[in-house]
Formats: C-alpha cells, structure tokens, sequence
C-alpha cells in the first residue's frame, strides 16, 4: 500500500483498487502538539466507537466506511474530496468557543445570550465552523457567511444541516446513557457521485466534549471522558509547562496516561453498551 498522509492520530494508505486504510495509531494530541507517551489502546477504541456511530446515523448522512480491518484499529474506506471547512456543533459553552464568547460575545459570528458561563447549555445547538489548519497550526473561527463564500450558500446549507443533525442525534443517544454531548466536530467530503458523505471519525472522545449529565454544573470546567485530562494536566502547574513560551509540552505522566485510557475506555463502554476487550 501507498502511504498517502499521516495526521495528529491517524495514518492514511492507498490500496492497490484505489481504497484507503486508515490506520487510528495511539497518538494523543493537545493545544496542536502531538504528545508523548501514546495513550494506550486509543486508537482501537476510537475505531470500535466510530464504527459504531456510524451505524447510528446512517439513515442521517452516508458514510465512506467499506468494512472495518481485523486489527481493530484500521477501517477501509472510500476515498472522498473533503469539504474544506471543519464542521463543528456546540450545545453548550467550553473551550475556544467559551473563550470566543468570553472575548466577543460569539462564536463563529453566531451572537449568544449575554451572561452564560462555562459549561453552560445553549438555548439550541448552534453551527460553529472554522477553517481546516495544517497540522501545528491552529484552526480559525469562520462565520456562516464565510462559508458560503468557501463552498457556496446550498454546500453550506447542507453542511450545517447535516452537522446539526448528527450532534443532535449523538446528543440524544448519549444522554439515554447519562452522558452530555457538549460539542462535536465531524468530517465531510464528497463521494465519487458528489454526494456529501462523512468520513474519518466520528462522535469520539477525540471529535467530541463528553460530559457525565450527574456532574454537569454551569460555572466550572466540567469532569470529562475526553482528552480534557491531558488538557487540565498540561495547563496546571504541575506540568511546569508555559504554553505560551513557544516549547514543546512535557511528557505525559503515567497517571495521567492512565487516567485518559480509562475514560476513553468507559465512555466507550458507557454509550455502546459492549466491553472493550482489554
């Protein structure tokens, strides 16, 4: 096979009838650094979790998936020309979308309510693109109007309705099983047909702010089942690291490293119903 890419997680190949692999590695990434150690089995549970997904929401949007690899972690899949926008939905405020309002009282050029705080749930799920950076770079908030500019008004009619469709759907499924979704993003690219079709991953502690709904209280940084764990570890003073000294982030503790396998590993659990085969 030909190696095509590699990303923050994810290697990509080419196979001899003109598929692709994608191979989900255990690569963690935060604040556009690819950290170091990996987090064990992370790739495989992020595999198992999207494939599920896409089961899911199939009756809302296709997907490129052909069959998922034996190995766990690979699934082959359909080449497809990716919309050039990340396509992001927010029910509640965290992150840099927390950050953005914080600064301009919106997000993504969408105006929000005055006086919410962290963690707090939108009157509805809003659309919140931003652009697709090179890896190391960071992505940039786009307004809708933007968008329509990238790919033209019916593209990113189709693109938000989409987007919000899936958050909603996740949302609802995983608040069944006591879990907030506070946000996602997803990929979409156009299929050999010209068909808007989602691809590479999909509602995934790495694509997504999982929250669990007895925990959640507005006005503070939320418990997670997310990456959030490397995040706060990485931000606090324990860490010693200065984000914005420009240096590289240190390495990963091991409790940290196991902390974030855990969660990743009962998020799954949690919302597929299946035990991780440890």
């Amino acid at each position: 096979m030909k190696h095509l890419h590699s990303g923050k997680v994810r290697d990509l190949y080419q196979t001899d009838d003109d598929l692709l692999l994608m191979v989900a590695s255990d690569r963690v990434s935060a604040f556009d650094h690819v950290l170091e150690p990996e987090i064990p089995d992370k790739g495989k549970i992020l595999t198992r979790l999207s494939l599920w997904w896409f089961d899911q929401l199939a009756d809302i949007v296709p997907n490129h998936v052909v069959r998922g690899g034996d190995d766990g972690r690979s699934v082959l899949c359909r080449p497809l020309r990716m919309v050039p926008v990340e396509c992001v939905a927010r029910g509640y405020l965290a992150g840099s979308g927390l950050a953005d309002y914080r600064s301009a009282g919106e997000v993504s050029g969408v105006v929000l309510p005055r006086g919410l705080e962290d963690g707090s749930r939108l009157p509805e799920p809003v659309f919140t693109p931003s652009t697709k950076a090179p890896v190391g770079q960071h992505d940039e908030p786009m307004t809708y109007e933007q968008v329509e500019a990238e790919v033209g008004a019916e593209v990113a009619a189709e693109l938000r309705r989409i987007t919000l469709a899936v958050y909603s759907r996740g949302a609802e499924i995983a608040r069944e099983r006591g879990i907030v979704v506070a946000d996602t993003k997803i990929e979409l690219g156009w299929d050999a047909d010209g068909t808007l079709t989602l691809g590479d991953e999909v509602l995934t502690p790495d694509s997504s702010r999982f929250w669990p709904q007895d925990e959640w209280r507005p006005g503070r940084t939320q418990p997670s089942f997310d990456k959030q764990i490397v995040r706060d570890w990485l931000t606090s003073p324990e860490s010693g690291w200065d984000r914005a000294s420009g240096s590289p982030p240190p390495r990963l503790s091991p409790e940290v490293v196991e902390r974030t396998r855990q969660r990743y590993i009962e998020v799954y659990e949690r919302l597929t119903g299946h035990i991780f085969p440890s």
